[in-house]
């Protein structure tokens, strides 16, 4: 699978634009994409998006890495994996903001329908634990508190789309087989509750 997060301008991904995209190829995590692009013309920028990411307008206008060039350095880089099944923390909004950026700048790409939510990993591994957290009747499970159930720090902020990545797919490792996969993150023990 390959672990991919996106910081973007907002949540529509119509009318918003990617800023930047990271990404783990989960069976060889040494292989790893990162890259940052200006948004295309005419984008809506929401402040809120930016107070997440971090990015100001001035920057998110003027790098110098266009939409169309993000796009296919990431789709190249994509074909050195094995496996393209995208996962992350609502891995369903990076991958419609990498569709419909892919459409939008006519580069070819069949989208992956299925994807693999770290939230329902957790939420199932809490769930049989009996430690599962509801807000309002609903989960309250968000990244931070998978991120604290696995053993790591929340993630930094601003948001960075490979730190993002990086700290879902250790998330992933953890949970699914009970062991450490990024070297960044050994100096963080992993719970008993996670080992096999």
């Amino acid at each position: 699978m390959i672990v991919v997060d996106v910081e973007t301008s907002g949540i529509n991904p119509e009318k918003t634009s990617i800023l930047s995209i990271g990404a783990i190829d989960f069976a060889n995590p040494e292989n790893q994409f990162y890259a940052e692009c200006r948004i295309w013309a005419n984008a809506e920028i929401e402040q809120a998006a930016l107070n997440i990411n971090g990015f100001t307008r001035e920057e998110i206008t003027n790098k110098e890495k266009t939409q169309k060039e993000l796009i296919k350095a990431f789709l190249k880089w994509l074909e050195s994996c094995e496996e393209h099944t995208f996962a992350g923390e609502n891995p369903s909004f990076d991958r419609d903001f990498i569709t419909a950026t892919a459409r939008r700048e006519k580069e070819q790409w069949t989208a992956t329908y299925r994807t693999i939510d770290l939230h329902t990993i957790a939420y199932i591994h809490m769930l049989k634990r009996g430690v599962l957290q509801l807000k309002n009747k609903r989960t309250g499970v968000k990244l931070d508190t998978i991120l604290v159930y696995i053993g790591l720090p929340e993630e930094p902020k601003p948001h960075n789309a490979l730190t993002g990545a990086k700290m879902e797919a250790e998330a992933f490792s953890r949970l699914i087989h009970g062991k450490n996969l990024l070297k960044e993150f050994e100096k963080y023990p992993i719970p008993k509750h996670l080992k096999n």
